[in-house]
């Protein structure tokens, strides 16, 4: 399973978020330059999330992005899923069921089924908060004297 650039800058731009949440309405402009990725690829991405329960979205002058609820509610495996659209490791498994005639007979199902579940669990294991307390801390920008 590769992840795309597209779910690994998803993830990148909802963290900027999340980071500069007390600045009110984020310009994509702004995370683009402090992510290093393409204003126009953003916009893309942006399109993708575009779901009230995601981003909330400001035009104009002052316009912007900033999360629809805190960060330790966005588990890193559900932007995964909107972005790539499912973490199955094969096509089988990528209805959350079993979907192959073989099922019934397939010697390495089981090999499939316990890596999605170890990769659902881990995924899902993570929040934005815990990307952008993991950030702060490598950073050292909570240090205080």
């Amino acid at each position: 399973m590769m992840i795309s650039t597209k779910g690994r800058y998803a993830l990148r731009m909802l963290a900027d978020l999340a980071e500069h949440k007390d600045e009110g309405y984020i310009s994509l402009k702004d995370i683009a330059e402090r992510q290093g990725i393409s204003k126009k690829y953003l916009e893309q991405i942006a399109a993708i999330l575009n779901n009230p329960e995601i981003l909330k979205k400001n035009r104009g002058y002052l316009g912007g992005y900033m999360l629809a609820k805190p960060a330790k509610e966005y588990t890193v495996g559900d932007i995964l899923r909107i972005t790539e659209g499912g973490l199955a490791p094969v096509a089988c498994l990528e209805q959350g069921e079993v979907n192959c005639d073989r099922a019934g007979i397939c010697p390495t199902l089981f090999v499939w089924e316990g890596l999605y579940k170890k990769i659902t669990e881990y995924l899902d294991g993570i929040t934005l908060q815990d990307i952008v307390d993991r950030s702060r801390n490598a950073s050292g920008s909570d240090y205080v004297i």
